[in-house]
């Protein structure tokens, strides 16, 4: 078996991983980053770019090259009321430009974008076709992971630290035996496409939604397509295929009756893509030579769009606070421990706002209400319009918005996804 070296093993190329191995070999940390795909080509991943995130893209000097990639751009949120309107909770526009909005960005541009800056620098390594399927362990300390290419060929890589980035059925994390707290959910949701006709195009961009009974219909606007997500109660995944793809173009064309034309190019439940939505996190982040961020720390509800940015934050967090041990060959527990303090007291913040959000909007239990926003808050955003500054700060920047450290700052550039 193959046994390897690096200071830093971050498992996972998604938005916190890639984010991370960028931050940490900016700081002169060596870093091996590994995805076990060929690509980052996967459908349905969030693609929300938050202002938060725009802001840290500028500080890192890709602000031009990321505005540069295809994207669409929301102004602000809306949501449904019980009597059929829609009603603006976060205004986006309030917020400073040119972080007055939120962008619509594919997921595989963004990291893309930030495989390219990293690998620019000379301690970074991307591993793809790589999948870390254990942990190695002297003792009760990891110093490393086992892992499995494409081809079969396995081996070893020790390192430093190892960060388990790898998502919300983390491998890591069960290898550590880390168990994170469960939260309720009441409501999956079934992603599609469908197409957007070249005369649509020039309507503004924005998120839909539509409410009608228990289901819930929301629809965002991509160049040359719509990514829609219906939702409806939790465990109805079976029930939806049993029906069939005739009875489920009915549902959406009963919710967007202008979609009725288009419904057709849903060929079979095949092109219907569910997500089992969970809300969890750990009690404990990290063990002795290991710690686990983002999804794999705390899994986050599509509400609000806001799981792709407290991850790219969390990964922020920790190369300020970890940089420094690392380039001493000195991280102790005690480091560790001071990246959940930091980043945990946000993600409660947020998972809080979530279940609310969710309780008011999705909550498929016994009450016959229409699901909506409360009416109290309502009456006020309607009589106090000034007031969806707020809800647009919360989830454009949330509770502890992060910004690059020092090290890790360029001039702005323009570098090609």
């Amino acid at each position: 078996m193959t046994v390897e070296k690096t200071g830093v093993l971050v498992s996972g190329g998604g938005p916190a991983g890639m984010m991370l191995g960028l931050l940490l070999a900016r700081a002169g940390v060596e870093v091996t980053v590994l995805e076990k795909h060929g690509d980052f080509l996967r459908d349905f991943r969030g693609d929300t770019v938050h202002p938060a995130t725009i802001r840290l893209m500028d500080e890192l000097g890709l602000g031009e090259a990321f505005r540069a990639l295809p994207q669409s751009r929301l102004g602000n949120v809306s949501l449904p009321t019980p009597d059929g309107d829609l009603v603006t909770v976060g205004d986006f526009t309030t917020l400073p430009a040119p972080y007055d909005h939120i962008a619509m960005v594919p997921q595989w541009d963004l990291l893309n974008l930030l495989a390219k800056a990293a690998g620019e620098e000379p301690g970074f390594t991307l591993r793809m076709e790589t999948e870390a399927t254990g942990l190695v362990r002297n003792g009760d300390r990891v110093v490393g992971v086992r892992y499995r290419t494409a081809d079969g060929h396995e081996g070893e890589i020790r390192a430093e630290l190892t960060v388990g980035c790898d998502g919300r059925h983390s491998t890591l994390r069960r290898e550590a035996r880390l168990t994170p707290r469960e939260f309720r959910v009441p409501f999956d949701v079934w992603w599609f496409r469908l197409p957007r006709p070249p005369a649509e195009r020039g309507v503004p961009a924005g998120v839909t939604p539509v409410a009608r009974g228990p289901e819930l219909l929301l629809c965002l606007t991509r160049p040359d397509y719509y990514q829609v997500a219906y939702l409806t109660a939790k465990g109805s995944d079976a029930r939806l295929r049993r029906e069939g793809i005739e009875r489920f173009r009915e549902r959406i064309a009963r919710l967007r009756p202008d979609f009725a034309d288009r419904v057709d190019q849903l060929a079979s439940m095949d092109d219907v893509h569910v997500l089992d939505v969970k809300l969890n996190r750990l009690r404990r982040w990290y063990r002795d030579g290991l710690l686990l961020i983002g999804d794999a720390a705390h899994a986050m509800s599509p509400a609000g769009g806001v799981g792709i940015n407290l991850a790219i934050q969390d990964a922020v967090a920790t190369a300020a606070l970890l940089a420094g041990p690392l380039r001493r060959h000195a991280v102790t527990t005690a480091d560790l421990a001071a990246v959940q303090r930091r980043r945990q007291p946000p993600t409660v913040i947020v998972q809080g706002a979530q279940r609310l959000l969710q309780r008011a909007m999705f909550d498929m239990g016994a009450t016959n209400r229409r699901p909506g926003p409360p009416r109290s808050l309502l009456l006020l955003l309607r009589a106090f319009p000034r007031l969806r500054a707020i809800p647009a700060r919360f989830l454009g920047f949330g509770p502890r918005p992060e910004h690059a450290p020092a090290f890790a700052r360029r001039s702005p550039r323009l570098t090609s996804p």
